[in-house]
């Protein structure tokens, strides 16, 4: 099987010859999946990927994903090394650059929403996004982190260096709280809202509970803490928000991109944004601004939640190297979700 480490490939790499690395990289993924199946065809030939999308001229290491090289060559968008292959090339090259070469829609999605991550404004230089998820981030969203933690940094030869998932990060400003009796879950909160919302926080990270009750933020924490006493306190939603973004892509195979897909499509749902009777926002005017509202979201409605939640988080006796404890409020519907998990990677 051909990978990055034959000393052939290496040679080609070091003269820039990018041409004979992406035919060796389709040779090999498309003879590893008539082999041994799409998986590990992926798997295996992921270094090579990673290269060509970290090193090459971006007109080479856009064409990993296209078809042109018949069944079996392209890299999809669950290809990954050390991180998914698109997401090693959106760190590498300005949406500007690439957006003109850019083919597949999921991996173009996810490409600019990962250069939205990174700081670039695309609401007027790329198509919009199927779900209106904006194409620029909120002062929220880019609050509580520098531009530099938001993605993974990776590495020429492999690897990648991202920040832990840890929330909370430290005891600075927690303090002891007794945690009230546990409300119930289910019941009157159940509905299609909420179930859109849940789902949504679930998929944010797989490897956590989750939960939904009619009450505060606390009482949504005892369904899933480990105790009535805990070291806890409110904190602000933008200073949550990158914890719950890094959940998604906790995994190698999973982006940044996907957790803040995921957590937009979550906060709709909790906000009642998705066209099942959630008001409409309005510009400074007084009227409705419909480049904020498009396949589902609407902005407004997600700020003005953004800006009345309150968000309370929690440490637990034995934590992994990543870990989410957060119970998420809405006072306006008195309904609090909780998302808590730990894991060792």
């Amino acid at each position: 099987m051909i990978t990055y480490e034959d000393g052939g490939l290496r040679a080609l790499a070091e003269d820039g010859r990018w041409p004979e690395l992406l035919a060796a990289y389709r040779q090999g993924r498309a003879a590893a999946v008539a082999e041994a199946g799409e998986e590990a065809a992926a798997a295996l030939t992921a270094p090579l990927g990673h290269l060509i999308a970290y090193a090459a001229p971006p007109e080479l290491a856009v064409r990993l994903f296209d078809r042109e090289g018949g069944a079996g060559t392209a890299a999809g968008v669950a290809d990954h090394d050390a991180g998914p292959l698109w997401e090693v090339l959106a760190t590498r090259h300005s949406w500007l650059r690439l957006a003109p070469l850019l083919g597949p829609a999921p991996v173009r999605r996810l490409v600019a929403h990962t250069r939205a991550l990174l700081g670039e404004d695309l609401s007027h230089t790329a198509e919009p996004d199927p779900e209106g998820v904006p194409l620029r981030l909120e002062p929220w969203e880019a609050a509580g982190w520098g531009e530099t933690a938001r993605v993974r940094e990776y590495l020429p030869g492999g690897g990648a260096r991202s920040a832990l998932l840890t929330l909370p990060a430290s005891r600075e400003g927690l303090g002891e709280v007794e945690l009230p009796p546990a409300a119930q879950p289910g019941g009157r909160p159940a509905g299609p809202r909420v179930a859109r919302a849940l789902a949504g926080l679930g998929a944010l990270a797989p490897w956590a509970q989750t939960a939904c009750v009619r009450g505060q933020a606390p009482a949504a924490a005892a369904l899933l803490a480990r105790d009535r006493r805990v070291v806890g306190g409110y904190l602000p939603f933008a200073l949550a928000y990158p914890a719950l973004v890094r959940a998604a892509a906790v995994g190698r195979s999973r982006g940044c991109a996907h957790g803040r897909l995921g957590l937009w499509r979550a906060l709709a749902a909790v906000a009642g944004a998705d066209g099942q009777g959630g008001a409409s926002s309005t510009d400074g005017a007084g009227g409705t601004d419909g480049a904020d509202r498009a396949g589902g979201t609407d902005r407004g409605e997600v700020n003005a939640l953004v800006a009345r939640m309150r968000c309370f988080t929690w440490q637990e006796p034995s934590a992994g190297l990543h870990h989410l404890h957060i119970a998420l409020e809405d006072p306006a519907s008195g309904v609090a979700w909780v998302v808590s998990g730990s894991q060792e990677l």
